[in-house]
């Protein structure tokens, strides 16, 4: 038995249900709302949610769900999709060798893999319009409504499929009044961050809202030997809307973005000894010290590409898009429609052998533009027969070029470069009906059909100089036409029970490998996947200020799509291939809880359990092949699927009016459990060990005053914890999380009729 500040699993529950905390709500009037709350007798709000396409209470729909307002994204420290995680269960986001393209992982329904080209298993929508590419979801989350997770698949509602999840991100509409904030915070390491947000109306149906959002600052990395820092961010977005009510049927809403990233990219930690192959063969001890990294760039392959050489890891990446929202309702009906313009420019830099040897220095120039437009027609949201039909049509473009300098690599010694283009055109009809079979029992059915079609274009790899062509320009394309549906029958007694069971059907389109390769054989399409759902879950408020979700489940997964490799006679050693496992299983659990035992006192924990394991998968073994100097096939059936398996978390609240002043405090914390690496690739070593993390606001504000005070840390107790752990070539390598940091925040709101 373990003392419950030493044990992990416990110490995150014990330090959330033991110690208060603070923060506030966004406008002085808000504050001045929840003072006032006080009291009154205890009691849950409702979360509002468009999760089914239909506003209602969260705790009205039939989906495991977790909803988070912009303000309690705010408490917790969520600034960006990868913070999320932190926040809610089951979900994990990994940043591929610390870079800028995400992998998201919900209920152990993940896909790992650095190019640029591939969808993920996790829908990502900003404001109702999907995001396809992974790199493009990185953006800054400001002005914020809410946050919706949906776990499971999804795609009877959607414009596109997902076998894992969706993350809908919502922003804030324009509002009949004038309104308008300003926020300024200052933290650790030279962290600066600016929030600005105005509401006007030009007329009575006439609505503008702008928001700018920056963060700058904030490097805690250093370089292990001229101790230079690394990891300033660099982050600038602008949102103007416009919304247009001519009659009280219609309305139109134009959503205008613009984002620059150009931060420094976040630098790799060696977590093992590096015996660098080049130059005088020098051995680079591990790093001891969580901010300890290196780079550096050869001048030759600077020149490549175009940049200084004393530049450090980093990005120069920018995106742009253009929303029309548009809706109709009729007596029985409302028409909307989606249409969205998208481009995303990607210019990233990074250093994958942690050190100033040019072992794997990589870098992306990569640019994406989207076309796609949503038709639904849906009943009334009052109506009790329920019933929504879509049709989707997408067109993607991406073009790649990816550069990597092998130049002190034995065997290699040259800069490479892989270049190519994909193409995607998508096309697909969706329908769900919700049927009332009694007065308390309620049929679901939903059903898609999606047709798909990949082109990858001329994909060409080899090195620059000497030019050496490893593979001519290819083409390959891939047709992926499969249906998925849902059917689910919701038992609801009271407005304060929902249960449900269901089947559900999540289809991910197949796809290619494009990395540097001397084999054309790894060009081959990946097959679509297929994931089959079986849910049981419960929402329950048995009383006004207790609620608990709960959901248990399991998945039949078909064609699952892993991160394999084949064997390069090249560099005598595994390059990644991206794979079909024929058959696994995910099998797991999740609650989350919220109680008011006392006004002003909210405690809000959650857990998850989840694991799986490969049923059906014969492959590549990594480890065998490097050990042989040939490719060594074997059976992977039975293996654990990479998966953490305990994660748990929450927060704890206290809100106080003492002396006219509003004090809030808060602690919340999240536990990871530790997670097997993918014994298909990696040894033992590159299992990442379980770590808690805590975090804390307190907030305060003088009643009717526009001014609030907030400070905050993150990582309190100062955990050193790595986020991934990989191997490129000869170097073994990890990305740190962050340690300790603290700092202040400072808003001022005016809000008038």
């Amino acid at each position: 038995m373990c003392a419950s500040l030493r044990c992990p699993r416990l110490s995150a529950v014990a330090l959330v249900l033991a110690v208060p905390l603070v923060a506030t709500r966004a406008s002085a009037q808000i504050d001045s709302t929840r003072a006032d709350s006080l009291r009154r007798p205890t009691g849950l709000g409702t979360v509002v949610v468009t999760a089914q396409r239909r506003a209602e209470s969260a705790q009205r729909t039939g989906v495991a769900l977790s909803a988070l307002t912009g303000t309690q994204l705010a408490e917790r420290g969520v600034v960006s999709p990868f913070d999320l995680q932190r926040v809610v269960p089951s979900l994990e986001i990994e940043p591929a060798f610390g870079g800028g393209q995400p992998q998201y992982r919900l209920r152990g329904i993940g896909f790992n893999d650095y190019a640029s080209n591939n969808s993920s298993t996790v829908g990502v929508y900003q404001d109702q319009v999907a995001l396809p590419f992974p790199v493009q979801t990185q953006g800054l989350l400001f002005d914020v409504a809410r946050v919706e997770v949906l776990r499971g698949p999804q795609g009877t509602l959607y414009g596109r499929n997902s076998t894992g999840g969706a993350i809908n991100v919502v922003s804030q509409s324009p509002v009949n009044r004038r309104e308008g904030s300003l926020q300024v915070g200052g933290g650790s390491f030279g962290a600066f961050d600016a929030e600005a947000i105005g509401n006007l109306p030009i007329t009575s149906t006439l609505l503008a809202r702008l928001s700018v959002a920056t963060q700058q600052g904030g490097g805690w990395q250093r370089n292990r030997l001229t101790r230079e820092s690394l990891g300033d961010r660099d982050q600038r977005a602008l949102r103007a809307q416009v919304a247009w009510t001519p009659t009280l049927a219609s309305r139109v809403k134009l959503i205008g973005r613009v984002e620059q990233d150009r931060g420094d990219a976040q630098g790799l930690l060696l977590f093992r000894d590096l015996a660098t192959r080049g130059g005088a063969g020098a051995t680079i001890p591990a790093d001891v010290s969580s901010r300890n990294t290196g780079w550096a760039l050869r001048p030759a392959f600077a020149n490549i590409l175009g940049v200084d050489a004393s530049r450090k890891p980093g990005r120069d990446n920018r995106a742009g898009g253009l929303t029309v929202e548009a809706s109709h309702t009729r007596r029985a009906f409302t028409v909307a429609s989606v249409t969205a313009w998208q481009t995303f420019r990607r210019r990233e830099i990074g250093d994958w052998d942690a050190s100033a040897s040019a072992e794997s220095d990589e870098a992306f120039y990569d640019d994406i533009r989207v076309f796609s437009q949503e038709l639904r027609i849906a009943s009334r949201d009052s109506a009790r027969f329920e019933w929504l039909g879509g049709v989707y049509a997408a067109r993607e473009a991406l073009d790649a070029r990816f550069y990597s300098d092998f130049t002190d690599v034995p065997g290699l010694g040259a800069a490479a470069r892989t270049q190519y283009g994909q193409r995607a055109s998508v096309a697909a009809l969706f329908g769900q009906v919700g049927l009332p079979l009694s007065a308390v029992w309620r049929l679901v059915g939903g059903v898609r059909m999606e047709y798909e079609h990949r082109q990858l274009d001329g994909l060409t790899t080899g090195f620059i100089a000497p030019a050496v062509t490893f593979v001519p320009p290819t083409n390959r394309s891939l047709l992926t036409r499969l249906p998925s549906a849902t059917l689910a029958f919701e038992y609801r007694p009271s407005s304060r029970t929902l249960a449900w069971v269901g089947v559900n059907r999540g289809i991910k389109s197949g796809g290619f490998t494009a990395y540097n390769t001397t084999n054309v054989a790894q060009l081959a399409a990946f097959a679509p996947e297929r994931v089959d759902a079986l849910e049981v879950g419960a929402k329950l408020q048995p009383t006004r200020s207790l609620r608990v979700n709960a959901a248990t489940y399991l998945y039949d997964y078909r064609d699952q799509q892993v991160l394999s490799t084949v064997y390069d006679n090249v560099s005598r050693g595994p390059i990644g291939r991206i794979a079909n496992a024929k058959r696994s299983r995910v099998l797991g659990m999740e609650t989350e809880v919220v109680w008011e035992p006392a006004r002003g006192v909210e405690i809000a924990p959650f857990a998850a359990v989840t694991g799986g394991t490969f049923r059906e998968f014969f492959t590549t073994d990594a480890q065998a092949s490097v050990a042989a100097g040939r490719e060594v096939q074997r059976d992977f059936s039975g293996e654990r699927l990479p998966i953490p398996r305990v994660s748990l978390g929450g927060a704890a609240t206290i809100t106080r009016v003492l002396r006219s002043q509003l004090w809030r405090a808060q602690l919340s914390a999240s536990y990871r459990d530790t997670q097997q690496a993918s014994r298909v690739i990696f040894s033992p070593q590159y299992d990442l060990p379980s770590y808690t993390l805590v975090n804390a606001t307190l907030t305060w504000q003088r009643a009717s005053s526009p001014f609030t005070v907030e400070l905050w840390a993150r990582n309190l107790t100062g955990r050193q914890y790595d986020i991934t752990r990989n191997f490129f070539l000869n170097a073994q390598v990890a990305a740190a999380g962050a340690p300790r940091t603290v700092g202040v925040r400072i808003r001022v709101s005016d809000t008038s009729r």
